[in-house]
């Protein structure tokens, strides 16, 4: 039974409306990347369906793959567009280059009879050669983008026109065959267009450049500041030209389709290209302001260009009414992407944290005096302060074999103390992200969870190295859950693997804390096997797992629900493997990590204590939606989170003693604790220093490290 379902009871139909919420799916969708274009693609969907019902033969296949045959050379010159604006430029010369290569690949054909495979790269490379100009000018020599392309624009256009005039006649008057041609113009690739099936590869290939090559994720940055690109290392000016290359070859690649196509030029070829594509790419999403666009949005934009020209020509409208039916329907489009691109974020912040019920019974007494073993105590405000403002936030904590502290801090570091008063201080591994649970392996590498980057690894000799950063990804959810976003505490089993905690899949480290207050099971348990290098999702639906620990006989991890105030046990081998049971439960505050104690039993840390008010709250998800919608972050109702304590429990989790320090005097919170030679080391999430406290009735000999792998020597 997952721990989800344990928590609800009833009907089959409460437990799904716990776990599933249209406010939440349609929060999922709006975030997806795909979204962003979808005015221009439900536009695109709109136009076809108007036009399929006001024009006879127009949802056919004939005519779909007519029309398909005719947008890919638009396809090509909007790519072109495309790839300048998104490095924050422009090119304006798209559709002279296009006029250009066309009327040079006639004359190459019908004139100069040369073979059609010389044809082709000869005509990409005039592309080329013009866009190498125009890369050179606005990279190496930094001239303003529309300037520069609106001139080279003026100055092709006049060379076409002059060109046209010498070479109209003859090939007027030429004609020759040519299977290549004719499969280039008007063949048939896989039942498509053979043009808009290279149309396909080649924008399968810019996204992939775009995207998942280091020249694409220079080329986005430039687009986003080209002065933090080039502090950044960057070649923006090799970039940048490279660039325009690509733009002037897939402007002229859509000439040479044209020509074989039609295996005709006219005086208007070309002319008014450059602004369609540029409507094009705006309207696709593609910001005119540089660094962000896709190849996928360029292309829907290009293809609501096409469609609604199309459309109305074929209705009978004349070229002026077309022409203005077509501004006023792209302006009136583009408005609404504005909009969309502007309040798609607001959207999204709204319905994003979407409460659920989480109803708890009422907490056990934590009266001072009384018999409760949460009894309120000052023993922690009798703690030995080690590193005092040496450390912030020291999350987790342990020792090693040889009697040496290390801690986690905000700043990304792993600190390592050691000498008889921990006084020797020094950064064992400067990790990256933020240190969270810790853990040796057999092997005295201390195994760390990072949060924003995964599960990672330090060897004794202070080099990081990466375990993992992914899992499996769920089939059912929207979003792609494979990323590890905020792994929090991990041990490791007798046979190597290491099981830990991902608190939630839906928040960052940062915003951690909303996913209190959905109260939603988001998070998971995972293990990840070294010798094979998996890692595998075990536990799905888990409500904010948090502390992990293998129990004292290997056959078990412990893991704690921090929401639920909980603590399962989930078996990993024996007759109960795969089942999920309770250890603990109605605890009196919020458990964050638990480790091993030398009595056979378990230290919990409590990172804060429930309070009637947040209690009542999430059993009412509306009134924690309107409050979130309503009223400022700083007035919302949080848990009660720094005023923690330490929890012993024995084998059977019943609890046994607890250590407070009220007020937060010297532990302001408390997230972990670890047992090493009769005494007891605290840390905590937002504290300054590591407590320590001694236990007169522990075992003075007993380690961590040796309850896992039998005393000083690796085994």
């Amino acid at each position: 039974m997952s721990v989800a379902r344990q928590l609800v009871s009833g009907s089959p139909l409460r437990r799904l409306r716990w776990r599933f919420s249209l406010r939440l799916f349609l929060s999922e969708l709006l975030a997806k990347r795909w979204m962003e274009p979808a005015i221009p693609f439900a536009l695109m969907i709109g136009l076809i369906v108007l036009f399929s019902l006001v024009t006879s033969n127009y949802a056919t296949l004939g005519n779909a793959q007519q029309l398909g045959r005719e947008f890919a050379e638009a396809g090509f010159v909007a790519m072109a567009m495309a790839l300048t604006v998104i490095s924050g430029g422009i090119d304006l010369s798209v559709g002279s280059i296009f006029a250009l290569a066309n009327l040079a690949a006639l004359v190459m054909f019908n004139l100069w009879q040369w073979p059609v495979a010389v044809i082709i790269p000869a005509t990409v490379a005039i592309g080329a050669a013009v866009g190498a100009v125009n890369g050179y000018l606005i990279g190496y020599l930094r001239t303003r983008p529309f300037l520069t392309t609106l001139v080279t624009l003026i100055v092709l256009r006049a060379t076409v026109d002059l060109l046209a005039q010498r070479y109209s006649v003859p090939l007027a008057m030429t004609e020759r065959v040519s299977w290549t041609w004719d499969v280039i113009g008007v063949g048939w690739i896989a039942k498509l267009p053979s043009n808009l099936a290279i149309l396909g590869i080649v924008a399968v290939i810019g996204h992939f450049l775009l995207s998942r090559s280091r020249m694409g994720w220079h080329l986005t940055a430039i687009g986003s500041s080209r002065n933090a690109a080039r502090h950044a290392g960057i070649r923006v000016e090799r970039v940048l030209f490279f660039t325009y290359v690509l733009s002037g070859m897939l402007a002229a690649a859509g000439g040479l389709f044209y020509a074989a196509r039609l295996n005709s030029s006219g005086s208007d070829t070309g002319i008014g290209w450059e602004i369609s594509a540029l409507t094009a790419v705006v309207l696709g999403g593609v910001s005119l302001a540089g660094g962000r666009g896709t190849i996928a949005r360029a292309l829907i934009g290009a293809m609501v260009v096409f469609i609604l020209v199309n459309g109305l020509v074929r209705m009978g409208f004349p070229g002026a009414l077309s022409s203005t039916a077509l501004g006023a329907v792209l302006l009136l489009a583009v408005g609404i992407d504005v909009k969309w691109a502007k309040n798609r974020g607001k959207a999204i912040q709204k319905i994003y944290v979407n409460p659920t019920l989480l109803e708890l019974r009422p907490a056990p007494s934590i009266a001072p005096d009384s018999d409760s073993p949460y009894a309120e105590n000052k023993r922690l405000q009798g703690s030995e302060e080690i590193a005092l403002n040496q450390v912030q936030g020291p999350e987790d904590i342990i020792l090693d074999r040889h009697d040496r502290l290390y801690c986690g801090t905000r700043e990304g570091w792993i600190l390592r103390f050691s000498g008889p008063g921990f006084e020797h201080r020094e950064v064992f591994a400067r990790i990256g992200g933020r240190p969270l649970g810790l853990a040796f392996d057999r092997d005295e590498n201390l195994i760390v969870c990072v949060g924003g980057m995964g599960l990672y690894g330090v060897s004794p000799d202070g080099v990081v190295f990466k375990c993992t950063d992914q899992t499996n990804r769920s089939l059912l959810k929207l979003n792609d859950d494979s990323r590890l976003r905020l792994t929090d505490d991990c041990d490791v089993a007798p046979d190597g693997r290491i099981w830990f905690s991902e608190a939630t899949i839906r928040y960052e480290m940062h915003s951690w804390h909303l996913d209190g207050l959905e109260g939603r099971a988001n998070g998971r348990l995972v293990v990840y096997d070294p010798s094979t290098q998996t890692t595998r999702t075990v536990i799905k639906n888990a409500v904010f797992p948090n502390g992990v620990c293998v129990a004292h006989d290997g056959r078990s991890v412990l893991f704690c629900s921090t929401w639920l105030c909980a603590i399962y046990r989930y078996w990993i081998e024996g007759p109960k493997a795969g089942q999920v049971e309770t250890f603990a439960e109605n605890l009196p505050g919020y458990p964050d990590n638990i480790n091993r104690s030398s009595e056979g039993g378990y230290w919990l840390a409590m990172v804060g204590i429930r309070s009637p008010a947040f209690d009542l709250a999430m059993r009412h998800p509306n009134f924690r939606r309107r409050m979130i919608k309503q009223i400022p972050p700083d007035e919302w109702v949080y848990p009660g989170i720094n005023n923690g304590c330490i929890v012993r429990f024995d084998e059977k989790g019943k609890a046994l003693e607890s250590m407070w320090d009220p007020g937060g005097t010297k532990h302001a919170t408390v997230t972990s604790m670890r047992e090493h030679k009769g005494w007891l080391y605290v840390g905590g999430l937002e504290n300054n220093r590591i407590g320590r406290v001694r236990l007169p009735d522990a075992d003075q000999n007993w380690t961590g490290y040796a309850s896992y792998w039998g005393g000083h020597e690796k085994c």
